[in-house]
């Protein structure tokens, strides 16, 4: 979304700005998110500091990964008919096989959704 592309790039701004300020004290990795220093995140201070809060808050199942959205992305992008060779492509997969066999518990739905489509062009 534009919005989102924008504020990515005011945050960008401020964070070469606040580099600036530190100095030779920032580690400069080319990172959009990173610690107060310019190092990479880890991944369990993410999940412990803000993903589970995040998700506490939200009243979302304490089983929930960060993981999850990745398949909850790709269930919602293939459940609205999005061609599953760009959800593919979208998730990184090596090949559409990997994406049809993770995903195949979204396939009847999507059956279902050619079956009313072919029905409306010769219904």
């Amino acid at each position: 979304m534009p919005e989102d592309v924008e504020a990515l790039k005011r945050y960008r701004e401020w964070q070469r700005t606040y580099a600036d300020e530190l100095g030779d004290v920032f580690e400069w990795h080319n990172l959009v998110f990173t610690s107060p220093f310019g190092a990479p995140i880890s991944p369990t201070n993410f999940s412990r500091r803000y993903f589970k809060p995040l998700i506490k808050k939200c009243r979302i199942a304490d089983g929930f990964t960060f993981h999850c959205l990745r398949h909850t992305h790709a269930t919602l992008l293939l459940q609205q008919g999005v061609n599953p060779k760009i959800v593919q492509e979208r998730l990184g997969h090596s090949s559409i096989k990997v994406t049809m066999d993770t995903y195949s518990h979204v396939l009847p739905d999507m059956q279902k959704q050619a079956v009313e489509a072919l029905g409306k062009l010769f219904g």
